[in-house]
């Protein structure tokens, strides 16, 4: 591989990784948070002993989060040292912003992880609120990064030399608000639904207890709450887009010809050859009527801009499809079972509507992974959109292949360690009560 596609090969795949870490580590404090309220509110020790047993894979997680964060702010400035030198003094405050809030998340982390035996229950509560609060502040900050990638802002360029710096501007760029949002949401989603598939498969396996019941309700009813939230941000998210970022909504929704009453594609291969979408589903002017709410509104195809500075359809209108198909199948899921617990006011136990449980529960990451790629995808070819190309900002350095090889069979060994954690809380939950050993570890 050249120098440019290892260097992105490799950040690739450690964004990748880092996301699936740190999007649990964001979710597991909302349950935490949850749960401890639920216990105080009912004086139901039981869920006090979910939280307790989801505190051990949140305290992993949390380690293997900052270790591949910490990864990756190394690789920004290895692989990508032309970058940082022009967009450094103005993603340097979120970064910055972002050590603040781990750091708060790790004091608290602490306190309620060490504090069983000394901290009363309402302030082991109130330790699990500054850490969701800290573990969705390093969302947004570092999603606002990624942000101002998508929509520099904060600076002017004087001679091709970065002048009037405002690091605030910068954080605050137009397409923070509703990345963080979404992006943070997403997060709660993919969590909720990862959980749930944990405890829809412990209920298949015949361990119906209460513990493995209401672990399922409470994380699918987390991941259902965000759900219509999500869509909600999303429909939010593609409007912007199609005022702010053109390029990248034209290749998301494959449009190769400036049209007005812009149908809408669902599926479908795009064709670069023939400016078509190949076996996709064709519905007239839905398009315009999402993007600008005008059944007849003009929307700008990628045909409306110059060669060469546009994202391939083909890598990103896919992977919109994916993300977007991802959400109905977790909502059909989730209705089935809600339908079923409203209709016998009970934790339905039937296998299919767990096997569906089961079968969503990894698509809340398969939608935030697909989500990203769009993101990413359709910002190419630039680093920094119309300002600095990929290939203008990565490393003169040669040998990164070996480096991502390495990395690749790491993070591969930590991703099946976490999984393997991840399973063991419904399996060791089926007693309500707690042993001695629990007891010396919880603490």
């Amino acid at each position: 591989m050249d120098n440019v596609l290892s260097a992105r090969a490799l950040m690739g795949i450690s964004l990748g990784f880092h996301i699936i870490y740190a999007t649990i580590g964001i979710g597991l404090p909302l349950m935490l948070m949850i749960a401890e309220w639920l216990s105080l509110s009912t004086g139901d020790d039981l869920y006090h002993k979910l939280a307790r047993r989801w505190i051990r894979p949140a305290g992993v997680l949390f380690a293997i989060g900052a270790v591949s964060g910490t990864i990756l702010s190394f690789e920004l400035g290895l692989l990508w040292p032309r970058f940082m030198a022009f967009g450094g003094p103005l993603i340097g405050l979120p970064f910055s912003m972002e050590g603040f809030a781990f750091f708060t998340e790790a004091i608290f982390l602490a306190l309620y992880i060490y504090g069983e035996q000394r901290l009363s229950r309402r302030m082991l509560f109130f330790c699990t609120i500054p850490i969701t609060v800290a573990a969705a502040a390093s969302a947004v900050f570092v999603i606002s990064a990624n942000a101002w990638m998508n929509t520099p802002a904060g600076f002017r360029l004087v001679n091709g030399a970065l002048s009037d710096v405002h690091p605030f501007q910068a954080l605050a760029n137009p397409a923070w608000a509703h990345e963080a949002v979404h992006g943070t949401l997403a997060a709660y989603v993919a969590t909720g639904f990862a959980m749930a598939g944990v405890y829809a498969a412990t209920l298949l396996r015949g361990q119906s207890s209460d513990y493995n019941k209401r672990a399922l309700t409470m994380a699918l009813a987390v991941a259902s709450v965000s759900l219509p939230l999500m869509l909600a941000t999303g429909d939010w998210a593609a409007m912007i887009l199609a005022d702010q970022q053109k390029p990248k909504m034209a290749a998301m929704e494959a449009l190769f010809t400036t049209t007005r009453g812009a149908p809408l594609f669902i599926g479908g291969w795009p064709d670069p050859a023939s400016g078509k979408v190949l076996y996709g589903l064709r519905i007239p002017k839905l398009l315009s009527i999402l993007a600008h709410r005008d059944s007849d509104a003009l929307v700008e195809g990628l045909d409306a801009f110059p060669p060469g500075t546009i994202p391939d359809p083909r890598l990103v209108h896919p992977f919109f499809d994916l993300m977007v198909a991802s959400f109905f199948i977790m909502l059909a899921a989730a209705v089935w079972f809600w339908w079923l617990r409203w209709r016998r006011r009970e934790v339905p136990l039937d296998k299919w509507p767990l096997r569906a449980l089961l079968f969503a529960s990894p698509f809340g990451m398969i939608a935030l992974e697909s989500g990203w790629l769009v993101t990413e995808f359709g910002r190419q070819p630039w680093i920094a959109r119309d300002h600095m190309r990929v290939a203008e900002g990565v490393t003169p350095q040669t040998g990164i292949s070996l480096v991502l090889i390495t990395f690749l069979v790491v993070y591969l060994a930590l991703t099946a360690g976490l999984l393997k954690l991840l399973m063991r809380p419904a399996s060791a939950g089926e007693g309500t009560e707690t042993t001695q050993e629990e007891r010396h570890v919880d603490p």
